[in-house]
């Protein structure tokens, strides 16, 4: 069972973690030092049904989720009271609704460009063999110089196995030269507690993409 799989069947069996309980300011908060201007498309890969899609909407980006299972999809806009409209668009079924834009489907069949992203779950979903495949076919997927905000977890890999996995300071420089910390808390929720804590970390990285002018379908 390859990585997408895995999350694709823990969606179906009901192991994802809900929403974390209270408010989230990770968006809010970073998001602006980042500089990007409104208007822009904005990647969000194995996005789940995660509230960052709706706020980047709702602050004039036109946000892209790319997403392996259909529970995820429908509870995105079910939680919203939204009817989406899907289309069938290449190797995916576009669900579209409240200014957001979900693509269902194999993140490796992505073919379009984006001018900036936000990864808060996809880098450490990918095992350590998969996780240079994943930035690579993101780095194809972003305009040159695009700015991503990235959200790590770190944690003895000792005394909990992912996924997610952790991915330390050190690796994030060598898959995003000059990335930046803006900051880092503890994880706190009972799954951490229970092997001695682990911390979240928030990067700012402008990532040297490669993607050359595809054709913007979504």
């Amino acid at each position: 069972m390859n990585d997408l799989d895995f999350w694709r069947e823990a969606w179906t069996a009901g192991r994802v973690a809900s929403h974390v309980k209270g408010p989230d300011k990770t968006l809010e908060t970073h998001w602006p030092s980042l500089r990007v201007a409104p208007g822009r498309r904005v990647l969000v890969p194995l996005c789940g049904k995660s509230d960052d899609l709706a706020w980047l909407g709702s602050h004039g980006y036109i946000s892209v989720g790319i997403e392996i299972s259909e529970i995820a999809c429908r509870e995105f806009f079910a939680e919203r009271g939204v009817q989406p409209a899907l289309t069938a668009r290449g190797a995916f079924v576009k669900w579209q609704g409240c200014g957001v834009t979900l693509l269902l489907g194999d993140f490796f069949d992505l073919d379009d460009t984006y001018d900036a992203a936000v990864d808060r779950g996809a880098l450490v979903a990918f095992s350590p063999s998969e996780r240079v495949r994943y930035v690579n076919h993101l780095k194809a997927r972003l305009a040159p110089d695009s700015p991503m905000l990235l959200v790590t977890i770190e944690f003895d890999a000792a005394r909990e196995g992912g996924p997610p996995y952790p991915v330390f300071p050190d690796e994030v420089q060598q898959l995003f030269p000059g990335s930046t910390e803006l900051a880092r808390g503890p994880l706190q929720r009972a799954r951490w507690e229970r092997i001695g804590g682990a911390d979240a970390v928030v990067w700012a990285a402008h990532v040297a993409g490669t993607g050359r002018g595809a054709v913007y379908r979504t």
